[in-house]
Formats: C-alpha cells, structure tokens, sequence
C-alpha cells in the first residue's frame, strides 16, 4: 500500500506509510502551525476473519457461539473484524513546544486523526454472510453497520485512558455493565471497545483539534504566541523586563487559520479544544411559538463547516453570508496551496504571503446574489430576481431573522451557491405540521447553486450531504434535517450557451430532479404540503438513518 496524504478539516495534512503490521502517521506541518500532533505515531491494525458470528444484527443478541478467528495483515477495511491501537509515539522536543496539558486529549487527537483516515478507506460490503440463508440474494440479506474494533493494547493499555476516551464519544461498547471485578487494573470490560462508522460521523471535530503552546525562545514563530517584536521597555523597572504583548495572545488564532483577524472554528488562544456542549434548555415565544431560547449564528463571514472532499480533491466549506462590500477573505484550507519554501526562524509565515487561500478575487455576497438571483433558472425557484438593492435588502433581512440565518458555500474558497439554514418549529414549514412530525430541535434548508462550472450530480450530492452533516454537528440533539421543494423542482437544467460541457455531463443527470437528488443521499419523500405558494413535497432524513457524508 502506497503511502497517502490525509487532509483534515482543519487544512493540517498528515502523510501515512505502510510498516510492518501497521501503518505511521507523520504530521506536515509541524514547521508551519502550533501542531499538538507529535512529529509522528505508529498504529497497529490487523483484520480477524470469520467475525460475522459473533455480531448482533439490529440490537438482537447473537445465537451462534464465537470462532476461533484467522488473524491476517490489513489489506481493506472489513465490515467487523479490524482491530487498531497505537503502537508508539514521538513526540517534539519540549525545547520548541510545551508538552500537552492533557496527555489525555493528544491521544483522543492521535486515534481521531486514525480514524478520519480509516474511515476514508473503501466502504466494505454491508452485508452479512455468516448466518444468513445462503439460497438468499445479496441485495436481501442483512446489513451489519461498519466498526473498527479498538484494542486495548499499547499507549491504550494505561487503567484509565480507554474510560476516557469512552467519555468523549470516541469510543464505545455494548457492554454497558458495572462488572464484579473490583480491581480497576484487569481491564475488565474495556477489552471489546469499537467506533464506528455512523458513530465517528457525529463527532464534532472541534472536540478532539487543539494546539501546542510554544515555549518564549521556540525556532517556530508562526507558532509562537508573542510578536516577534517586543513592547517599549518598562523605564520603572531599569530596562529590564521586556512585556509580551498579550493582546495578541488573546487573538492567537491557531490551527485552523494562521491570520489574526479570522479566527475559524478550531482557533483558540487558550491552546485548548474549542467545542463546548449545548447549554440547558430554556423555552421562549416568537409569533406565539413556543420554541428553545436559540443560540447566536456565527458572525458574518465566518467559517461553520469545512471537510476535504476526496472525490472532487477541493476543500468544501460554509460561512455565513456577508454585508460587506468587500468580499470576504477565504482563510481556511485549499486542495493545492502554496508551496512552503520558508526556513523555521525566517519570522515569515506562508499565511502573510499572497496565495489562492488568501486571495479576493470574488465579488462580495451582495454582488453574488445580484448575479445569481437573476438567473432565469434561479429566479423560477426562488423569485428575488431585481436590482442590486433588492438582493441587499433580501440578504440583510435573512441576517436579521431570529430563527435562520444565510449561507455561503465555497468550494476551495470560491464560492458556488447560497443556502439557509433555519429551525424548523419557528419557520413557515412548522406551521404547516403537526408536533410529531419534528422536535424541537430540527431543522432544514433552502438550497441555490449560482456557479455553472460546480453543478453535476455528484457535486450537488457532496453538498447535500455536507449539509445534514453540518446541522446533525451543530445541535446533538438535532434528529431529523426537513426540506421542502416544490414538487416540480426540476433538474438543473444547462442553459444554451452551456452545451460545450455536455460531453462531460452524463445525460442522465440532466434528467434528474431536486428531488431525486436529495432521495440519493438518504431524504424520504413523507407526503406534500400545500403552501399559499406552492405544493411542496416534505423531504426527511433522520440522524439514525444517516450513517457518512458522501465523499
């Protein structure tokens, strides 16, 4: 297995190579960011055949007693039977980077990072062979949900990491007993721990990416928390003591984006994880709703989502619309950046140098919207076509509502359409519903792709996906994604000019309609609903039928 390149959401790479019985995770950027991955780790990862047996299928307890199991080297993820831990690590020389505060959370990082490469690998066959009634088709026989198994073995061997672990989320078992052993160093009931594939895709990565704190004299400045430059000199104090600025400590932005001025997501000046769990619910009324006292938006401009998308290799992302007449400056990660040609201790940072991330070369969103509202195509679907002042207006309304708030969607930093996210109990939509038909905490979208060249099926299939996986991300206690096109929603359909294109487009994609498309990535058509201005067709997806977005 050749070695591969894994981009995590936050732009930071990580180049894995095959060694003997596992694979090694080497960081990239150790140079570049305040990285808390260590230089590198080793994992151990191993398939067990024949483990079919011994699996429960739809939370039925198993009647077939466990095999013995043939242990053979990873090739291609198995439905059930890997097995990972990490081996060992290396971590950087305390001379450049303060050690972890928590040990603890480097390591849920390190198993996060494995994971998101893992979970990346070829999706195995979902169905189960051992049991079923072999005279069955495949397409009929059950489906067993994709896991790894994580052993307790290695840097997982310690008596409290994996109870840790199992507190974050990261892990998990179905044995969900005390135990009878009162000794806490057996290990009992932490020996069949797993994650698996549904249960990874809910995770915030936000939970697991944090930074390194540099020591005062580290050779790694775009990592260090102080200027390069020093405040005036105290005169009280003889000229001896030379204050950091810590303002800018304050505004440290970490990880996720190097500027100052855009912290994303997984900035954090503290050096710490920057996902907080929702707060308690406390219940309000607007337009004689009763509804959950809602969290504020992100501020304009910034960054809510970013995941690398495999299949198209570009950076996918969201960030709320702005007002501005400047266009916003991308500041995550692109697919293909800038090369890094700077030594360590050059005091410049490949961030201060002009690149595709950095550069505006797009209108501002009101500009968007004008152009894009006033496509004949768009303008069927959503009627804001006008001048530039009636799209301004349209945009300002939506940052002003209570209860939505409006999207960007950017691919490698360019934009490509216009999206709203909204709860549904205070929409329009709620009102047309019974109570069993949504909670409180479920929510929905409108969709706009304004840019022909990012159209296609598998494209507007991505984002789809990357949506639900947005809103499922935001809110835990989110359990279903609600849309409602217009029943006649139909297929993208290319205007003339665009015919040059065709011979790259399958011709049934031209075919398809708004509606198929959300059916693909896993929305069921429930019934239609009759609006004062349309019939609208009541799409769903559900957190426990979702398992991964589409990469």
């Amino acid at each position: 297995m050749a070695p591969s390149t894994v981009h995590l959401p936050n732009g930071q790479t990580l180049t894995v190579s095959p060694v003997f019985a596992g694979f090694s995770f080497k960081s990239n950027d150790l140079n570049i960011h305040n990285s808390a991955f260590p230089p590198g780790w080793t994992i151990i990862i191993e398939s067990q055949e024949d483990e079919d047996d011994d699996v429960a299928v739809d939370g039925e307890e198993s009647s077939h007693p466990p095999r013995q199991s043939r242990i053979r080297r990873f090739r291609n993820p198995t439905l059930h039977g890997d097995n990972l831990f990490i081996s060992s690590i290396s971590n950087p020389s305390n001379a450049d980077f303060k050690p972890a505060t928590s040990p603890t959370r480097q390591l849920a990082m390190m198993l996060w990072a494995t994971l998101w490469w893992y979970f990346h690998q070829p999706k195995p066959d979902p169905q189960l062979s051992k049991g079923a009634n072999p005279n069955l088709p495949i397409e009929g026989r059950p489906k067993g949900e994709w896991r790894i198994n994580i052993k307790r073995e290695g840097i997982f061997k310690g008596r409290h990491l994996l109870p840790k672990l199992e507190r974050m989320g990261i892990i998990s078992s179905e044995d969900s007993c005390v135990g009878e052993n009162i000794d806490d160093r057996s290990g009992e009931g932490w020996n069949r721990m797993f994650t698996s594939e549904r249960g990874f895709w809910f995770l915030d990565p936000r939970i697991f990416l944090f930074t390194l704190s540099p020591t005062t004299h580290s050779p790694f400045p775009g990592a260090s928390p102080y200027p390069s430059r020093p405040s005036s000199p105290n005169r009280a104090d003889g000229l001896q003591m030379m204050k950091p600025d810590h303002q800018s400590t304050d505004l440290q932005s970490g990880l996720w984006a190097p500027q100052v001025h855009s912290p994303g997501p997984f900035a954090s000046g503290s050096h710490l994880p920057t996902y907080y769990p929702p707060p308690p619910t406390i219940f309000t009324f607007t337009n004689n709703v009763r509804h959950p006292l809602r969290q504020k938006p992100p501020a304009q401009g910034e960054t809510l989502y970013t995941r690398y998308i495999p299949s198209v290799d570009q950076y996918l992302s969201f960030r709320v619309a702005s007002l501005s007449h400047k266009p916003p400056t991308h500041r995550g990660p692109v697919s293909d950046p800038s090369p890094n040609f700077l030594p360590p201790n050059s005091g410049v940072t490949p961030e201060s140098l002009p690149s595709i991330a950095n550069m505006t070369i797009s209108p501002c969103d009101t500009d968007l919207l004008h152009t894009w509202m006033n496509d004949p195509r768009v303008n069927a679907a959503w009627g804001e076509a006008g001048p530039r002042s009636h799209q301004e207006a349209f945009l300002r309304k939506n940052l002003n509502d209570k209860h939505s708030f409006p999207v960007i969607g950017c691919w490698d930093g360019k934009p490509f359409g216009y999206f709203e996210i909204y709860w549904v109990k205070e929409d329009h939509l709620g009102r047309q519903l019974s109570s069993h038909d949504y909670g409180n905490w479920d929510r929905g979208f409108h969709a706009l792709v304004g840019e022909h060249e990012f159209r296609g099926a598998h494209r507007v299939r991505v984002w789809m996906s990357a949506l639900v996986h947005c809103c499922f991300l935001a809110d835990p206690r989110t359990e279903r994604v609600l849309v409602e096109p217009r029943v006649d929603n139909q297929k993208y359909d290319f205007p003339p000019h665009f015919c040059g294109w065709m011979d790259e487009v399958k011709v049934a994609d031209r075919v398809h309609r708004f509606i198929d498309y959300l059916q693909s990535v896993g929305f069921y058509k429930e019934r239609e609903i009759a609006f004062s201005h349309k019939q609208a067709a009541l799409m769903k997806i559900r957190r426990e039928g979702w398992s991964a977005p589409v990469l």
